[in-house]
């Protein structure tokens, strides 16, 4: 009797339309064993089925179902078969609760239809898919991540255009060192094993990449209820010789991103957290502005100010950009070669005026700048105005165009990118991107360390590279090699013996020049007084113990990064 009633509790019998329907509004996986009434159930299935349930334990997530194909029309393609069917039908219900919110309240990361997961690249295999041919470009995350695991250079299908494909949308990323409080709640799962304090250290002194990614708006293809085909039925199971029909019932809208990367076979490079509660508390500690950030459309162009603007309005021209909302990323004054001042004033190369316009834009330096806004693109092309100063007049007469118009040139004394496209390249050309070698010193705190981190991020830079490393004078002789033959070396040797030192590539147009000025002066007294706001004057100790270091020239910086990474570092422009 006892066992009659635990095969009962087992599998539910559904043996009627509305039973069905009911049936399917299962939250979780629900395996349906289709029957007809002259057959029965599959018996010799149901001790494996209870094997399942009794080790898996999950009585909301995984149902066992008779369902009788008689009665139910749905399953009316499935009777007079000889043997019996196994469906499966997986049902999630998507709702995205803020854990703090009242009730009633929306929750802060949109309507209740979109779910987010966190995904965290570990250091490990940050540093794996560098040592490819990954900068070719602006490579996105998930190219490296289809790089790295298939061991190409990029030339195969980028992964993250599959991720795309499949209704994925990357709704933020960045790339950081992660501070131990971060690492301690967002492992806090795996805080008993008795390895977590060396895995704490591990994940604060390397470089992390942190992505919010959303399921995005569109279905992925679902599958559909059709008859089942033979040559496509797998056998299972030998032992019972019953045929399983391909799922043909599914009324998730798509996979989760864990189970989208483990059918990629690339889970292992990243952790992903998928609990809406967590991801919630999450994105709130790694991105507090995640909801103001993801309204916003913050693009990036180029913007010239043409020769003869740039030497007499120069202020008034920065000033309104500043007005009106747009950040100055980089600018650098820069005198056109003929071809180039071509190239930026194409559109005129018909007019009557051209040669007369290309000798202006070559005779002294414009000025260059990356902008960043919110619709970056549209609101500088309504600031500026159109390409003449005739139309301008007509259709914006409030326009920068019209305002700062220069006598005998009827056109606009400002340029911007005509598209984002455009914009990508222009600024790739005007302001290519520099590589240096940056070192974070023994004595330096771990909380100080955090701060200069924070220092550098606020800067521009990008930290392209990063290694933890106790600096021995074969390493250390790689770095300093200006100065290793000096008579104070020794003492350098003693200094950086005392613990690990932080060693970095940091990217960013004009890379060397830049790293140097934040570093500061040699000495902290010194640069406490010429330079108050620099990392030496902040976290120096004295000449030795002066926190950071850096390559003092570009050729400095190619040599000890190839050095101390072993990779092929690309020529480090000097500029255009």
């Amino acid at each position: 009797m006892a066992s009659k009633k635990r095969e009962i509790q087992l599998q539910t019998v559904v043996n009627s339309q509305s039973l069905w329907d009911e049936m399917l509004q299962n939250k979780g996986l629900t395996v349906i064993d289709v029957y007809q009434a002259w057959c029965g159930p599959c018996k010799a299935m149901q001790p494996l089925f209870r094997k399942l349930k009794n080790e898996l334990n999950e009585d909301e997530l995984l149902h066992f179902v008779v369902a009788e194909a008689d009665n139910i029309v749905t399953l009316q393609s499935f009777r007079d078969k000889c043997e019996p069917v196994f469906l499966f039908s997986v049902y999630h219900e998507i709702a995205f609760v803020d854990s703090d919110a009242e009730d009633g309240e929306e929750s802060p990361y949109e309507s209740a239809e979109q779910l987010y997961s966190i995904a965290i690249i570990k250091p490990d295999a940050v540093i794996a898919r560098k040592s490819l041919e990954i900068k070719k470009k602006e490579t996105n995350v998930l190219d490296l991540f289809y790089m790295w695991s298939h061991n190409t250079s990029g030339s195969d299908l980028p992964l993250y255009r599959k991720i795309l494909e499949a209704g994925f949308v990357i709704e933020i990323e960045d790339k950081r060192v992660l501070t131990e409080q971060q690492v301690r709640d967002f492992y806090s799962r795996i805080a008993d094993q008795p390895d977590f304090e060396d895995f704490v250290l591990f994940m604060t002194n390397g470089l992390s990449h942190i992505l919010v990614i959303s399921q995005g708006n569109e279905e992925q293809p679902a599958w559909e209820e059709t008859e089942p085909n033979p040559e496509t039925e797998t056998k299972v199971y030998e032992d019972y010789h019953h045929e399983v029909a391909p799922p043909t019932l599914r009324k998730e809208k798509r996979y989760s991103l864990q189970e989208y990367l483990e059918r990629q076979h690339i889970s292992q490079l990243c952790d992903i957290e998928e609990s809406i509660a967590n991801v919630n508390k999450f994105i709130d500690m790694f991105f507090p502005d995640f909801k103001s950030m993801k309204n916003l459309k913050l693009e990036k162009i180029l913007a010239l100010l043409r020769p003869d603007l740039f030497q007499e309005k120069k202020e008034n021209v920065l000033g309104i950009i500043h007005d009106e909302g747009f950040k100055i990323l980089m600018q650098r004054p820069i005198v056109l070669s003929e071809e180039e001042a071509q190239t930026l004033c194409k559109e005129y190369e018909n007019e009557d005026y051209f040669e007369n316009l290309i000798k202006k834009m070559t005779s002294g330096p414009s000025l260059a700048l990356v902008l960043l806004r919110d619709n970056c693109l549209q609101h500088w092309k309504e600031l500026i105005g159109p390409s003449s100063v005739e139309k301008a007049k007509t259709s914006l007469p409030e326009s920068l165009c019209v305002q700062f118009a220069v006598e005998g040139l009827p056109i606009n004394q400002l340029y911007g990118s005509d598209s984002l496209e455009t914009a990508e390249k222009e600024i790739q050309y005007f302001f290519p991107p520099q590589q240096t070698l940056a070192l974070i010193k023994p004595h330096v705190t771990q909380e100080q360390r955090e701060e200069i981190l924070k220092y550098i991020k606020e800067a521009g830079f990008e930290i392209t590279q990063m290694k933890e490393m106790l600096l021995n004078e074969e390493a250390a002789d790689k770095i300093y090699s200006k100065i290793k033959t000096k008579d104070f070396y020794k003492d350098v040797l003693e200094v950086l013996s005392e613990g690990l030192s932080l060693v970095m590539i940091l990217t960013k147009w004009n890379a060397v020049s830049d790293w140097r000025r934040l570093m500061g002066p040699v000495d902290p007294d010194e640069a406490k007084l010429l330079s108050p706001d620099s990392i030496r004057a902040q976290f120096g100790a004295s000449v030795l113990k002066n926190a950071v270091h850096g390559s003092s020239n570009i050729h400095e910086a190619m040599e000890t990064i190839n050095q101390m990474f072993e990779v092929l570092v690309p020529e480090n422009p000097e500029g255009n």
